[in-house]
Parts: C-alpha cells; structure tokens; sequence
C-alpha cells in the first residue's frame, strides 16, 4: 500500500483536515498527477484559508496543469495570505513565481528559467 493509498483512506474521516489534504496534493504532485494535485490543495486552503504553503504548491499546481491565469490567482491570494501573517519567505517564492508567468503569458520566455 502507497502512501497515498493510506493518505485517501483519511478523506472524510475526523482527520480530514487542511494537513491531510496539504499531504495528498504533495503526493500527488509527486506522482506527476498535477490536476488531482491542485484539487487537494484548494480543499486545504478551503479548510485553513491562512495556510501559505498550501497556496504556494496550489500555483505551482496549477501551473503544472497548464491553467496559467488559475495559478496566478492563486499565488497573488497566497502572497496576500502570507505577507498577512508574516510568511515573508512564502510571500517572496511566489512572488518569483508569478513574476514567471506573467512573463511567459507576455512571451518572454527564458529558456534558462527555473520553476
């Protein structure tokens, strides 16, 4: 059994919570599965709205699953959640990774850029 067979045998369960679902849509992402990735870490911001890190691999999800205008969506709520409780390093990651696709949506791609 994988983890993420143990993981989604939480779901509905009392420990389905923010955490659960930030540990799914790790899992997933992992697993190269992008779009279910996405839906678990909306379900974790659903739950804990102030949960940075879970608006950051939310962008970085959607991005992956080419939904570039969700993934900024995303991160700008992220950066708002984060600069609000004093998560400046969340808050500058996803800064940086906005900046990215704002860029790439104007057509400056850079081949040498990183995500």
């Amino acid at each position: 059994m994988t983890t993420l067979d143990n993981l989604l045998k939480l779901v509905g369960t009392p420990r389905d919570g923010a955490l659960l679902r930030f540990s799914l849509g790790s899992e997933y992402l992992k697993a190269g599965e992008a779009a279910q990735a996405a839906v678990q870490f909306r379900a974790a911001v659903e739950k804990d709205p102030k949960y940075s890190a879970a608006w950051k691999l939310l962008g970085k999800s959607l991005a992956e699953a080419g939904q570039a205008e969700a993934a900024l969506a995303a991160y700008r709520e992220g950066i708002a959640v984060a600069e609000a409780k004093g998560d400046l390093q969340a808050a500058k990651e996803m800064k940086v990774f906005a900046r990215r696709l704002e860029r790439d949506a104007a057509g400056g791609k850079d081949s040498g850029a990183v995500s």
